[in-house]
């Protein structure tokens, strides 16, 4: 998605959380830019205060859902405006499709305004069994912690 394409965005900001996430200097390239590789790094700094603001921890047993041990199986990332600066970014996802086992994020990180798209991509995470490692159905709990984040057009029982 470019900067241009405002009917997108339009649609996209319409659902989802945007998060604040800080740009540290250690994020910058030689260039003075955010490097590459950190891209999935101020995504993955705005779910988990997002989920961790909700209760949900990497320790099953004080978490508020059980469905805790996920992995991600598939990330793609388009850079469209590098981020020149350290402050802070925002960070804007949302779940566009939820299946039985697995479920795909999809993500924009904006300038701290909104004004910029710097970045948009997609992440699959698959939930997994903690005993066999295998993919495992989402239990209801983690359905429903889902839902906020959600397109209104998919359903939470679509197939995985």
């Amino acid at each position: 998605m470019s900067n241009d394409d405002t009917a997108e965005r339009g649609t996209a900001a319409a659902v989802g959380h945007h998060q604040v996430v800080p740009v540290h200097f250690g994020d910058l390239d030689s260039f003075g830019m955010v490097h590459h590789g950190q891209y999935a790094a101020l995504f993955e700094r705005g779910i988990t205060s997002y989920w961790m603001e909700r209760g949900v921890s990497f320790d099953r047993a004080k978490s508020q859902i059980a469905d805790v041990l996920q992995v991600v199986r598939k990330m793609e990332i388009t850079y469209d405006m590098p981020i020149t600066e350290v402050g802070e970014v925002q960070v804007h996802f949302w779940i566009d499709r939820m299946g039985r086992t697995s479920y795909t994020y999809g993500f924009r990180v904006l300038s701290k305004d909104r004004a910029v798209v710097h970045a948009t991509g997609q992440r699959i995470q698959v939930n997994l069994d903690p005993v066999t490692l295998r993919p495992t159905p989402f239990g209801e709990g983690a359905r429903a912690a889902a839902l906020p984040l959600m397109r209104a057009s998919e359903s939470p029982a679509s197939e995985s």
